[in-house]
């Protein structure tokens, strides 16, 4: 009930903060341009609260239904305006300044994304040195000539300083059939490997792709740090401070390693070959058969660890000052905004699966995971969160931002407003489009769920 607890409360400041910075954008911007702004709100519905302030007595109010928000303004399509307030009315300004007032919400969030990350740099990242295991054979790590000790330094030009860099960095890629990999060998000399993308398949990408890939960190032998009561591990004889050296005789250098080769075998039987005290002995269980976004995978039931000396010895922070902080969440934004909308594409041309869109139950369920992971994590949940909001309110797609930006242009193109009937039929269209939407994301919700 706790854990259910913190997880409505992740998601409710995850909410929150990401409406009243989206209605901000277009409140600030109204104003800017002199339209009269009569009620904030965040939420939909009933107004539970409510207070008028300024000048123009702007109610700024909470409503009942917690799933989004917005700004009325004056508009005559909307109802009697007074005289005094014509020059103030939304639909009396020009095209100009209804593009900018509508297009300051989706721009209000990805800026807080900027922020952000902004942010998160200047107090520093932490994270690990991309330091490589030795590739399994046949692996396209192992065909591209990677070896043991190597270093990554950079994918494609871009610079790499950690194992969340090298995932990024390759997932970027994802639709190219190689990238360029400069490493820094074990001896101090640089090089660089072409490792080809193309071997992955859709499902891969959707998983663990760098084990797929045979892209593994050197970490040392994992240690068991614990081992659930009554699961495949503790059965087996396992006990937390062992070491497992290798699992159906594949060495393992990373706890990624073992959960890898783990998660591939779903009850399937498995030796696991532990050092306790000094003294190595098997350990055979068969993983228990889950599934996790529509993938069965193995699970032992254990939490493994690193060894505090190999992972202070690879632990790094990445941090920068106020300025280049700045610059990088903006490139850092700028890269997953373009990435959000090739993933976009790429779920219409059917290229990624329907499964990637998620509804209000994951995104709960993935707030409160980061809240507890800290507040770093949290931050970066939250603005990722906001740039998905900030790109796919800027959709043209009817009753979204972008489907008002589209009637605009029509409007520039035409010179003259689009007729009530198009936006009728628009709304409809708009409205069947959304529930559609929100069934799937629903649906997916409940099949993660269940």
């Amino acid at each position: 009930m706790i854990d259910i607890l913190q997880k409505l409360l992740a998601f409710a400041v995850t909410l929150g903060v990401l409406v009243v910075f989206h209605e901000l954008g277009h409140f600030v911007v109204a104003r800017l341009v002199g339209v009269k702004v009569l009620r904030f709100s965040v939420g939909f519905g009933r107004i539970v609260w409510s207070r008028r302030v300024g000048a123009d007595g702007t109610q700024w109010a909470l409503s009942s239904i917690p799933l989004g928000g917005y700004v009325k303004m004056v508009d005559e399509r909307e109802g009697t305006v007074a005289p005094s307030d014509l020059p103030h009315a939304f639909n009396r300004q020009s095209v100009w300044k209804r593009i900018a007032i509508v297009a300051a919400g989706p721009i209000a969030n990805l800026l807080l994304a900027v922020l952000l990350f902004a942010g998160s740099y200047m107090a520093g990242i932490p994270g690990q040195r991309t330091i490589l295991a030795p590739p399994p054979a046949g692996s396209a790590a192992a065909l591209a000539g990677f070896a043991e000790h190597d270093t990554v330094t950079a994918v494609d030009g871009e610079r790499v300083q950690s194992w969340q860099d090298l995932r990024w960095r390759l997932l970027k890629a994802s639709g190219e059939h190689d990238a360029a990999i400069s490493v820094q060998r074990s001896d101090g000399t640089s090089a660089t490997r072409v490792l080809a993308l193309s071997t992955l398949t859709r499902s891969d990408w959707e998983g663990n792709f760098l084990a797929a890939l045979g892209i593994r960190a050197d970490l040392g032998a994992p240690l068991i740090n614990e081992t659930l009561l009554g699961k495949p591990a503790e059965q087996a004889g396992m006990r937390p401070g062992d070491t497992i050296v290798a699992v159906d005789g594949i060495q393992v250098r990373s706890p990624s390693d073992a959960a890898a080769i783990t998660n591939a075998h779903p009850g399937e039987r498995l030796t696991f070959t532990v050092l306790r005290e000094g003294v190595e002995y098997h350990a055979e269980l068969t993983p228990e058969s889950s599934e996790q976004n529509g993938r069965r995978v193995g699970l032992a039931g254990m939490r493994l660890a690193v060894d505090p000396a190999v992972a202070e010895r690879v632990s790094i922070t990445v941090r920068y000052g106020v300025g280049e902080a700045l610059v990088q969440g903006f490139r850092k934004t700028w890269d997953l905004s373009l990435f959000t909308v090739k993933m976009l594409g790429r779920i219409i041309t059917g290229d990624a699966s329907l499964k990637n869109i998620s509804g209000p139950l994951t995104m709960a369920d993935y707030a409160g995971q980061s809240a507890q992971a800290g507040v770093l994590t949290f931050i970066a949940y939250l603005a990722l969160i906001s740039i998905s909001l900030g790109v796919l309110n800027l959709l043209p797609v009817p009753l979204l931002d972008g489907g008002h930006l589209m009637y605009y242009l029509a409007e520039i193109i035409k010179g003259s407003p689009v007729s009530d009937r198009v936006l009728e039929v628009g709304q409809r269209i708009g409205m069947a489009v959304l529930a559609m939407l929100m069934a799937l994301a629903l649906f997916n919700d409940l099949s993660r769920l269940f």
